[in-house]
């Protein structure tokens, strides 16, 4: 037997509670929920007391009250009295609500039969309930409880449950809104009826006829309209879904992001999204798609928590730790930060500033630029690509070529949702390491969460599955970077945020300002937050720091506080790090620590910068060996010192040669171009041929150097080595003289092309 109604039904959206978040109309115009199971006891029993008293016991007919009804109807002219049990008016409903005639009626009665045979009473009930036209465009007692009286059906009153009882009598003609006095006749008439069969007592009875009638239809809720869209266009239409979302963080939520909007508004920025998601189960508690503020006019309808957007530098961490877990960093080692010029691209820091060398989580914590893209180089732009998918980053499909070094500086799109589960998953193979006795629990990897059904069972943990794509002592160190380690002094007001819950967050802003991030993370909670114009449209002052960090935190004041994540023990390893640059100490480092590391970092490079040098018996001059004292000397290469000393005062260069001995030290070198670089010269928009900037530095800051190409002298600079050059087409060799003698020669090649190659920063 085919399914007795086929209506098109609403589209539901309930928290995890069961609470409604927001319904859809059905695609016929009707509000018209999804049946959801047994009938309220006091609508039951409303409806049987008002509709069909002895619906119990008959089976689907009274041939008597048919009879009855007939009579009444003859002698009245007109229809006055249906005559039909509740079994006959679902039969009714079921076929199309048809023209009452004879005919009909007795069709109603044989499938009012088929109908008792094949469901019970409580079912019949509800298939009553589900499809009872209650006035207006509103059928199905669900929907009528939530547009006249803002309730589930299950927490109606008597004096409600009474006035919904009666609607579906005559739904044209009385509801709330039509037809008022009728409607508390039929109402009251009803109270009575329920006082005399004991139904309810006289207290029930007086208090419930006091009740007001709703005036008229209420807007149904609309806590989620952006989730409730989405997942409609993703097949869930015309189903009751019960989402995984915290009804009550989702209106803190939404009310913290509406509260934010004047401030953003008032730097033309219309647009942002937020979610908020359960750590240990991946679930999504609170979803903010948009700003209702934002209108059509800023596309206030998408849903930006799945748009895909430059992802600034949110995509850090996850180098970082990859490189801890390879060995190729330490978590302090010293990264060059120097002007670097890779080809078209040059990198900048947000500051326009230079560190000279910073330590690795240093670099991380303040979202430099210049380190990080050097760390790709170095790590791989393909091998990043293939662990960054491997986190569930799947709208970074782009080939490595197309990103190149710019995949961790906001070259890459992604969205909230993503970037969200990502970090979650983080959290959670931390949170998860040592659990019973097992590293790592199947599933440790996975994407948000936000339909109850697709939750993980409850229980104990998971069997031992497959490592994660990242350990959990890789995590551990890139968490403590992005808690413990300081912002730069150009973003104002970071350690206001910081305090007692454990939150390791990282912001990011695309190239352009037109997209701000702020991502947080504790053992409980991820926090993901993007702030932009939908249209792409950049803003001065459009940061993840000022735009999108302070709602982070709002959202994180509305979460209990966390407990910190507990180090994964099992998985350090002790070793000696030299206390100056972060790498394995070497035999020539003065001062060491011994300190907990991934186990891979004990393969790391060995520090280059500490080495054994001779100076005079005053320490003023560097003499050959045998002639004076050893010391051990930290000593940068030339680039990296001349940025580096202007930072750190206590810096100590290496003391010059002494007059008359056989110093071989270079103390040269060349920042742009790299050895057998091939260049582009750019060409400008007037059409002549553009320049490229060759830049040396040197460890004497004095020093005056001779530049000489292909054999031609050019000049000389001194104090700042810089000069613009535009060489033809083909191989060249440059050569650089300092005062004291020293040489150093590059070799490059300029490459035919027309296109404009001048550096950005992304």
């Amino acid at each position: 037997m085919a399914p007795l109604f086929q209506a098109p039904a609403s589209t539901v959206l309930l928290d995890r509670q069961g609470d409604l978040l927001g319904a859809s109309v059905a695609a016929d115009g009707q509000w018209r929920f999804p049946a959801s199971g047994p009938v309220p006891e006091r609508f039951a029993t409303c409806l049987i007391q008002f509709e069909d008293r002895r619906f119990r016991w008959h089976w689907g007919i009274r041939p008597a009250s048919v009879v009855r009804a007939w009579l009444a109807n003859r002698k009245a002219g007109r229809v006055v009295s249906g005559g039909s049990t509740l079994t006959m008016q679902v039969a009714r409903m079921a076929r199309g609500n048809q023209r009452r005639t004879i005919g009909q009626k007795a069709l109603e009665a044989l499938l009012a039969l088929r109908i008792e045979l094949r469901y019970t009473k409580d079912q019949i009930l509800a298939l009553f309930a589900a499809n009872a036209p209650f006035g207006g465009n509103v059928v199905g007692l669900d929907a009528a409880a939530w547009r006249y009286f803002g309730r589930p059906a299950n927490s109606l009153s008597w004096s409600e449950s009474a006035t919904l009882a009666v609607l579906p009598n005559a739904p044209s003609a009385i509801y709330p809104g039509k037809g008022h006095e009728a409607l508390r006749r039929k109402r009251d008439r009803l109270l009575d009826r329920l006082l005399a069969v004991q139904a309810i007592d006289s207290m029930e009875w007086s208090l419930a006829k006091e009740e007001p009638l709703p005036g008229r239809a209420l807007e149904l809720p609309q806590r989620a309209p952006h989730l409730l869209h989405t997942l409609i266009t993703r097949g869930g239409q015309g189903r009751s879904l019960r989402t995984t979302l915290d009804g009550a963080f989702q209106d803190r939520a939404a009310a913290a992001a509406a509260r934010y909007v004047p401030r953003l508004q008032a730097n033309e920025v219309y647009n942002a999204a937020a979610i908020i998601m359960d750590v240990p189960t991946g679930a999504v508690l609170a979803y903010v798609g948009n700003l209702g503020q934002a209108g059509a006019a800023h596309a206030g309808a998408v849903d930006l928590v799945r748009a895909r957007r430059s992802t600034g530098s949110t995509l850090k961490p996850f180098l970082y730790a990859a490189m801890l877990q390879s060995g190729e960093l330490t978590p302090d080692m010293l990264l060059a930060d120097v002007p670097t010029r890779i080809n078209d691209f040059m990198p900048r820091n947000y500051d326009e500033q230079y560190s000279g060398a910073v330590a690795a989580s240093s670099a991380l914590a303040r979202s430099l630029n210049v380190p990080m893209v050097r760390a790709l180089r170095t790590h791989g732009v393909e091998r990043t690509l293939q662990m960054l998918r491997a986190m569930g980053l799947n709208s970074i499909d782009r080939s490595a070529d197309d990103y190149g070094l710019s995949l961790v500086v906001g070259g890459a799109e992604s969205s909230p949702w993503e970037l969200a589960g990502a970090y979650a998953s983080m959290g959670r193979v931390l949170d998860n390491f040592g659990r019973m006795g097992l590293p790592y629990r199947t599933g440790d990897i996975h994407p948000p969460v936000v339909l109850v059904d697709e939750l993980p069972p409850p229980g104990p943990p998971q069997p031992l599955g497959t490592p994660p794509v990242l350990s959990a002592s890789s995590i551990h160190f890139t968490l403590k970077a992005l808690r413990e380690v300081g912002r730069p002094a150009d973003e104002q007001g970071w350690s206001h945020f910081s305090g007692a819950r454990h939150i390791a967050w990282k912001t990011g802003t695309s190239h352009g300002h037109r997209d701000a991030w702020a991502i947080g993370l504790t053992s409980r909670y991820c926090v993901a937050v993007w702030t932009g114009n939908a249209s792409g449209e950049g803003r001065p002052g459009l940061t993840g720091t000022l735009a999108a960090a302070p709602l982070l935190f709002d959202l994180f004041h509305l979460l209990p506080p966390s407990p910190p994540f507990a180090p994964p023990h099992d998985e350090l390893a002790q070793g000696v790090i030299c206390r100056a640059s972060g790498f394995r100490a070497g035999l020539d480092c003065p001062q060491v620590d011994t300190l907990p590391l991934p186990p891979e970092a004990l393969r790391s490079p060995v520090c280059p910068y500490h080495r054994r040098i001779t100076t005079d018996a005053t320490g003023t001059w560097h003499v050959a060996d045998g002639d004076g004292l050893t010391t051990s000397w930290f000593v940068l290469p030339p680039a990296m010192e001349h940025y580096y000393a202007q930072r750190n005062p206590a810096y100590r260069k290496l003391p010059p040669w002494k007059p008359g001995s056989a110093g071989d030290e270079n103390p040269m070198e060349v920042l742009y171009p790299e050895p057998r670089a091939k260049l582009l010269i750019p060409v400008e928009l007037d059409g002549r041929r553009g320049h490229m900037v060759v830049e040396v530095a040197h460890r004497d800051p004095q020093a005056t150097i001779h530049w000489d190409l292909d054999g031609t002298y050019i000049g000389n600079t001194r104090g700042e080595h810089r000069l613009a050059l535009s060489p033809a087409e083909g191989m060249h060799r440059l050569t650089l003289t300092d005062q004291a003698g020293h040489v150093l020669q590059r070799t490059f090649t300029v490459v035919s092309g027309t296109r404009n190659a001048a550096a950005h920063a992304p």
